[in-house]
């Protein structure tokens, strides 16, 4: 069986394959590839960030006296999924627990990406179940990186991420991959315009996110958008915005639900601040999409 398939709509065309049921490629109605095709400077292109999002301190998972090793991220972006669907406009995929999985993770879980084309909308539905019959602890993140620019010969930094609420709240600074201090956000009102230097000190974290919708646009001499796309999600509480320092031409935007270990904690991974707990029997679905 093919590890990749394509899905589409007359407005919008992706590629999704089996390894990390990850998002290769996103074009428009013209053909225009609008995600990261990966590269030296980061060589994925919209991991799937389970069971942890960000870091834990020293990499240890902690629960009921034991350590395990998880490293950033989680291991759903790099584990072989298995298709349960591939149509004309649909992609299903799902990743179950293994001896492999409880050696670092001891819980069971059955973990479903459902990709769907529709119109000029890209959805991602990500469904989380607990087969166990004990609470299941996870967090979960979209990692989707897109061009940048967006459009060829357009500076950077006459790019910007317009939300749909104004984002009063404080950004969270990373010290050493950890949730450190709070900062002010770089969003003035709605708007947070865009350039290398945001991303000095790693990503941009908004918890607890007001908007449930950014749209990042190209704009002309006159400001007048050049070319847009817009991301939405549902269930997600927390946003990252990320690049990685040095002039990389990609932007990441990342709804989350849950975030790295805030510095100097280090408990049982069930206590652990944002994580979600899901009752046995339990499932819980989260959705991002892109509108290009």
């Amino acid at each position: 069986m093919s590890d990749s398939h394509g899905i589409g709509s007359s407005r919008v065309s992706a590629t999704i394959t089996a390894k990390g049921a990850e998002l290769v490629s996103l074009k428009d109605a013209g053909g225009d590839e609008l995600l990261w095709q990966a590269g030296p400077e980061w060589p994925r292109h919209a991991p799937v960030l389970f069971p942890i999002v960000g870091k834990l301190a020293g990499d240890a998972l902690r629960h009921d006296g034991a350590v395990y090793r998880m490293t950033q991220h989680g291991f759903a972006r790099d584990a072989a999924f298995v298709w349960e669907e591939r149509s004309a406009s649909r992609a299903t995929l799902s990743l179950s627990d293994s001896p492999a999985t409880r050696a670092i993770y001891p819980f069971p879980f059955r973990l479903t990406l459902a990709y769907a084309a529709e119109d000029a909308v890209l959805s991602v539905a990500a469904t989380v179940a607990n087969p166990g019959d004990a609470p299941l602890p996870f967090c979960l993140g979209a990692h989707p990186g897109f061009r940048w620019p967006l459009v060829d010969g357009v500076a950077k930094s006459d790019h910007v991420i317009v939300f749909d609420a104004e984002e009063t709240g404080p950004r969270l600074l990373i010290e050493g991959g950890l949730l450190g201090a709070e900062g002010p956000a770089p969003i003035e009102g709605r708007v947070m315009r865009l350039s290398e230097e945001l991303f000095a000190a790693d990503a941009v974290v908004l918890p607890a996110a007001r908007s449930s919708s950014a749209r990042y646009a190209a704009l002309g001499p006159d400001g007048a958008e050049l070319r847009a796309l817009t991301v939405s999600w549902d269930g997600y509480d927390d946003l990252g915005v990320w690049s990685k320092p040095g002039g990389a031409p990609f932007l990441c935007i990342e709804p989350w639900r849950g975030m790295a270990s805030p510095v100097g904690w280090d408990g049982d991974f069930v206590d652990k601040p944002g994580v979600v707990l899901l009752a046995p029997g339990e499932e819980r679905s989260f959705v991002w999409r892109v509108e290009v």
